[in-house]
């Protein structure tokens, strides 16, 4: 006897059968018991979610000789015609192989007919959304006045394509792609049914590969048992699927757990004899971090067929949820950039490079905080100039106090620091940030403006800025310009700048140092795009 494949073998051939898509077989199982069936279905969904299997099991129900039904019996001879896929009054059509308008007529002339052996002459019209506009409009007749011993079932994995004209006239069921647990069950089941040895690890491993498709999941178990030689094992599920082993993706996030650069690279380099697919590698970690983040959050988690408990516990020990966060998010960005890398490999290191340059690392955000602080202090001495003692305001009434030193207000403190405290925002905190303090006297300030900014300096933003003024000295104060300040100062607009730039000098500096990149520069001839490098703030 020939071989059978597993997805022919035990495809459904009854709604108790049927795995998954609860609110499909609830819904036409009501319908088949009340007997108020449509004359049009339309079932939506991706490859391998059971769309043409329930098509046929419905049209088993409308055709049992036992009588309409929700559980045909199976063994009279319009079930097993219909199994068999030779049954009269089943039509079956390959909508992308007949797209023509007059392929749709041929077969639409003999609706009109009776059914030869059934109940119902059943239409099931697969991938419909490949037809014609022509062929829609000769369909559409058909579905607004159906005979009554016809009922259309219409599959498709594209419903946006049909005209709403159509849709309208048809009960519409969204299939969905089923978990992978779910599969993963079934996979088991059958394997157990047929006498095959098999591990967990490689089903859980086919059951996601599948993609929410069960027809897909049964090829790929064909393909391993015959890849294992008639057992289903994870070390053959991994080299067929190009997936790397568990302990490898372990090592990886072990090692930015650590910030190991050159090991991390190593570890990736040794992948390269196992010849992976990067992106599925990328998917392992993304999974692995996932299970991770979760134990971190729920302390009763314990994993699944694909991790042990205790490795989930040392890796979010290790880990801080701030790390995991940050991990997942740049696997799931480096495997969506993937396919733009000059080649997979290369892609992939850069993706670990990056979660480590951009991590919340307390020893590199120290360094960059004293020299952070270091610049600002340094742009505040500039801004401030040399610090002296402050003179009397003119508020005391004795007459012109002496010249203040453009260092400082007469309360001691920097203009930079007076600007940050002003209740200032738009135009006139411009305004503020491109001067400079001159001196005050009396109610009478004096600021120094910068030539290239004279635009924002207008009646409104004068205004408001001698209220933010009036309000800090606790005084009513009138504002006097004048273009430029002395040589050797600077506004707060440009210190802040300056430290700003020293700040990205050190950052480039440290990235530029940093072990991975100058092992990714002598491994793959890496280079540095400096204006993508960023200090972490």
């Amino acid at each position: 006897m020939s071989y059978i494949a597993l997805a022919r073998k035990y495809r459904p051939k009854t709604f108790s059968e049927l795995i998954g898509q609860e609110h499909v077989r609830r819904a036409l199982v009501n319908a088949l018991t009340s007997g108020r069936v449509h004359h049009a279905f339309l079932f939506a969904g991706t490859r391998g979610v059971g769309k043409t299997t329930i098509a046929r099991i419905l049209a088993k129900c409308l055709n049992c000789e036992t009588g309409v039904t929700a559980e045909p019996c199976g063994v009279c001879a319009s079930c097993r015609e219909i199994d068999a896929g030779r049954f009269p009054d089943l039509i079956e059509v390959d909508a992308a192989s007949r797209t023509k308008v007059d392929d749709t007529r041929e077969l639409l002339d003999n609706v009109q007919y009776a059914p030869a052996r059934g109940r119902y002459k059943v239409y099931l019209i697969d991938e419909v959304h490949m037809l014609s506009a022509h062929s829609f409009n000769a369909l559409l007749k058909t579905l607004e006045e159906p005979p009554p011993h016809v009922k259309f079932l219409l599959a498709t994995t594209d419903p946006q394509k049909l005209p709403v004209t159509v849709l309208s006239r048809c009960l519409q069921f969204n299939l969905k792609r089923l978990p992978a647990a779910e599969i993963a069950a079934h996979l088991r089941t059958i394997l157990t049914a047929e006498g095959v040895t098999f591990e967990a690890p490689a089903i859980a491993l086919i059951a996601q590969a599948a993609d929410g498709s069960l027809r897909d999941a049964l090829s790929l178990l064909d393909q391993l048992i015959a890849f294992g030689g008639g057992r289903a094992g994870e070390s053959e599920a991994r080299a067929m699927l190009g997936s790397v082993a568990r302990d490898h993706v372990v090592r990886l996030l072990e090692l930015l757990g650590r910030g190991d650069s050159a090991e991390l690279l190593r570890c990736a380099q040794s992948l390269e004899e196992f010849a992976p697919d990067y992106a599925q590698v990328l998917d392992a970690l993304a999974g692995l971090l996932v299970r991770v983040g979760l134990r971190q959050a729920v302390g009763g988690y314990e994993g699944d067929e694909l991790y042990a408990p205790e490795v989930l516990e040392r890796l979010a020990a290790a880990l801080s949820p701030e790390d995991v966060q940050l991990f997942y998010q740049t696997v799931i960005i480096g495997r969506r950039d993937l396919p733009l890398a000059p080649e997979p490999r290369t892609g992939f290191a850069m993706t670990l490079l990056r979660m480590l340059a951009f991590r919340p690392a307390a020893a590199a955000e120290d360094t960059r905080s004293a020299s952070t602080t270091s610049a600002q202090e340094a742009a505040r001495g500039r801004a401030g100039g040399a610090t002296s003692a402050p003179t009397a305001s003119g508020a005391t009434g004795a007459g012109t106090a002496a010249t203040p030193d453009p260092a400082e207000t007469p309360e001691g403190a920097s203009w930079a620091a007076i600007v940050a405290q002003l209740e200032l925002s738009g135009a006139a905190r411009q305004l503020a940030s491109h001067c400079v303090f001159l001196g005050r006297q009396g109610a009478l300030v004096r600021l120094g403006l910068d030539p290239r900014h004279q635009l924002v300096r207008t009646m409104a933003t004068e205004e408001k800025l001698a209220q933010a003024l009036s309000r800090h000295f606790g005084s009513s104060v009138r504002l006097e310009f004048q273009s430029g300040a002395a040589p050797g100062t600077e506004t707060p607009a440009q210190a802040q700048r300056r430290a700003s730039e020293a700040e990205l000098a050190t950052a480039r500096r440290a990235f530029d140092e940093d072990a991975g990149v100058k092992g990714l520069r002598e491994r793959f001839g890496a280079s540095v795009l400096p204006d993508t490098v960023r200090p972490v703030k």
